[in-house]
């Protein structure tokens, strides 16, 4: 009889971890990772090297350079941010906590302790830990990355939105933004009062309040409901959205609105996310415009 002889096999052996991880693929391990990653992640994942082999020779996945691979769909900045042995921080890493942003950097904005690509924006500090799948920063380091980098009315929608989700508070931010370096960063988050349904409310307070105004948001008046702001007890201001007439019925409300807010003695100015953003000069004229003509009470 002629003996059996079981040739071990050369595929790998982290099948069985991968999958109690709830993975089952490499491509599904990378996307895990926000699909781009060192191997000796993947690897502590259940990945073996002839998967990973076997990935590259077969053009599935894209090896970065030497240790990281990539899906090739995976985000530039995230590549950028695992080639660089960095991690995402600041307007980079906003969107990836689900934060409000009024538009999209210029630049890769990193954390790593020494030097990065010169094309990107380096945040040496870090204060929490960091993400524990993605790379990037902890959700309290991207925040105050912001206030220290960013103008106002960039950081102040992203830290309202995320005080606005209880992710954090104001003094725990406060405390990591010490001495006269940081006056221009806590003065930002002073102006976060958490009144904001969106990022372009957002700005369109910081607008109003900078020209000295007396300015209340979220008020309700009778008759009409809670208007975005209120300013100098006399003008409602109203910031649209790109599409806020879902249909006819959704105008006829808004009509209605607006006739009732003017009978009810108000003057009435509604802005678009364009004039907030790209027009606040004008924007600003023209309330001043119409607070110049209000009546003596």
């Amino acid at each position: 009889m002629q003996e059996v002889v079981h040739i071990p096999s050369a595929r790998p052996q982290g099948t069985r971890k991968r999958r109690l991880l709830g993975f089952v693929s490499l491509e599904e391990v990378l996307g895990s990772l926000g699909g781009v990653a060192p191997t000796h992640v993947l690897r502590a994942r259940g990945v073996s090297r002839w998967e990973i082999d076997q990935g590259v020779d077969g053009e599935r996945i894209t090896r970065v350079r030497r240790g990281v691979l990539a899906l090739h769909d995976a985000a530039p900045e995230l590549v950028t941010a695992v080639r660089e042995h960095a991690r995402l921080s600041c307007v980079s890493a906003a969107s990836y906590y689900d934060l409000w942003r009024i538009r999209e950097p210029q630049e890769v904005h990193l954390s790593r302790t020494d030097g990065v690509d010169t094309a990107c924006v380096n945040h040496r500090t870090r204060s929490v830990p960091v993400h524990p799948r993605l790379p990037l920063v902890g959700l309290a380091d991207v925040l105050v990355h912001v206030l220290q980098c960013r103008p106002e009315e960039e950081s102040a929608p992203i830290v309202e939105c995320a005080l606005r989700r209880g992710h954090t508070v104001p003094s725990f931010l406060e405390a990591r933004l010490p001495g006269r370096r940081n006056g221009k960063a806590r003065s930002a988050l002073a102006k976060v009062d958490c009144t904001a349904d969106s990022a372009v409310e957002v700005v369109a307070r910081l607008i109003l309040t900078g020209a000295g105004l007396d300015v209340r948001s979220q008020v309700p008046i009778p008759g009409v409901g809670r208007v975005d702001f209120l300013v100098e007890n006399f003008l409602v201001v109203e910031v649209d959205g790109a599409a806020y007439h879902s249909d006819r019925q959704a105008l006829q409300r808004d009509l209605r609105r607006n006739n009732t807010t003017i009978i009810g003695g108000y003057a009435l100015l509604r802005f678009t996310y364009e004039d907030v953003i790209f027009h606040p000069e004008e924007l600003l004229a023209q309330v001043l415009q119409v607070l110049g003509r209000r009546p003596v009470r």
